[in-house]
């Protein structure tokens, strides 16, 4: 465009040199000699005005030019202000947000991921990923992780919300089940050791028991006491055994949130743990494993998305499509994470902009705005090539005429 723009000029230089030998010869020189010269003049001025934007006409420091190399600091400024005034601000931030629906975005893009460029991202995300998983040493950040976990764990005590969990599962009734189970539990083991019962009574009856065969019927009897009576813990709701394990477990839940030896001896034994090296070798086992699924979901992510996880970022991104109060919730998290981000950050934002604007020299901010303009700029000499010809050639009509 710098080419045509100069050529066009380079012409109209041409047209005035050959239309002024020609003036004599006929009325219609003197328009096009008079359109040349115009021409000229608004394509040398538009050049003038075009390059005292970027540089010194020619290298020679005339006042006013090089207007935004010598003026880059304050274009930083001015540039920072801008996007703090008009973007970044709280208020601007919340309502760009009230009419986005980023839940019901999201929610599309999980349910029905795009088969494009966002697809070739997430492969480039995911690889990137994989790469960093596998730089890092696995028993240095498996170590680190154990160490990061044992130290979080042990600043935790863990009796008082072990007691309330017991407190509130009673009063919800959710300890119920479990008391079953166990009852369900004793009677299938009361079963598979009816043998050893019985040896237990044979041994500890007298020799008249085991001589008149009542041994026998001893053993019966107190198996099928038990049977029975597990039988009616088990349907009873409030048959006294269960009553006394529910009030064992309720002081059981008072005694770990008030008992300070309770308390002591829970974080002993937690503690104990935490030190214990099988837990360590547990726990080691536990984070390889993690990294190498991991790893082969990063490897692989569409045998990923095809399996379980797809299925459950699937089941995820269609309740954020079809859930209104889901979508309300999401929406005024995101609105309000937004704003936040705004309120603190934004003035780092800001900062960030004018800073590194500053830090360019001359040139670097010259050709970067003149690159991201520069078609339009040479427009500018071309239109102004073509209007000074316009006017040039009004002018010598009305002078002809009048």
């Amino acid at each position: 465009m710098r080419i045509v723009a100069t050529g066009m000029l380079a012409v109209m230089a041409a047209v005035f040199v050959i239309s002024g030998f020609y003036l004599d010869a006929h009325p219609v020189w003197g328009f096009v000699h008079a359109f040349a010269e115009a021409a000229m003049v608004g394509g040398i001025a538009d050049w003038f005005a075009v390059t005292a934007l970027f540089r010194h006409p020619f290298g020679i420091p005339i006042p006013h030019t090089a207007i935004i190399p010598t003026n880059k600091d304050r274009i930083a400024d001015t540039m920072a202000d801008f996007l703090r005034d008009n973007f970044l601000t709280p208020a601007v931030v919340a309502r760009r947000m009230i009419g986005m629906n980023v839940a019901g975005a999201i929610g599309d893009f999980l349910d029905k991921p795009p088969k494009s460029e966002g697809s070739r991202i997430a492969a480039g995300a995911a690889s990137l990923f994989a790469d960093m998983l596998e730089s890092l040493d696995p028993e240095r950040m498996g170590g680190q992780v154990r160490a990061g976990l044992k130290a979080t764990l042990s600043r935790i005590e863990v009796a008082p919300p072990a007691g309330k969990m017991i407190e509130a599962a009673i009063v919800d009734g959710r300890h119920r089940p479990l008391i079953d189970s166990v009852i369900r539990w004793v009677a299938l083991a009361l079963e598979d050791n009816e043998d050893l019962v019985r040896e237990m009574i044979h041994r500890r009856a007298n020799t008249l028991l085991r001589f008149t065969g009542l041994d026998e019927r001893l053993a019966n009897s107190v198996i099928d006491g038990l049977y029975k009576l597990l039988a009616e813990t088990l349907v009873d709701p409030e048959h006294p055994i269960r009553t006394k394990v529910e009030e064992s477990l309720e002081k059981l839940g008072q005694d770990l949130q008030d008992d300070p030896e309770l308390r002591a001896r829970v974080e002993k034994a937690k503690n104990d743990l935490l030190d214990n090296p099988a837990l360590g070798d547990w726990w080691q086992g536990v984070w390889e494993r993690a990294r190498r699924a991991m790893l082969d979901t990063a490897r692989n992510p569409d045998r990923a998305m095809q399996g379980e996880i797809g299925k459950m970022v699937r089941e995820l991104g269609s309740a954020l499509s079809k859930d209104p109060r889901l979508q309300v919730m999401v929406n005024r998290f995101a609105r309000r994470t937004a704003v936040g981000v705004a309120t603190r950050y934004g003035d780092n934002i800001v900062r960030l902009v004018s800073e590194t604007v500053r830090r360019w020299d001359a040139q670097t901010i010259t050709d970067r705005v003149e690159g991201a303009v520069g078609r339009d700029l040479q427009f500018i000499r071309i239109n102004g090539t073509l209007v000074g010809g316009l006017v040039g050639l009004t002018l010598h009509a009305l002078g002809y005429l009048f």
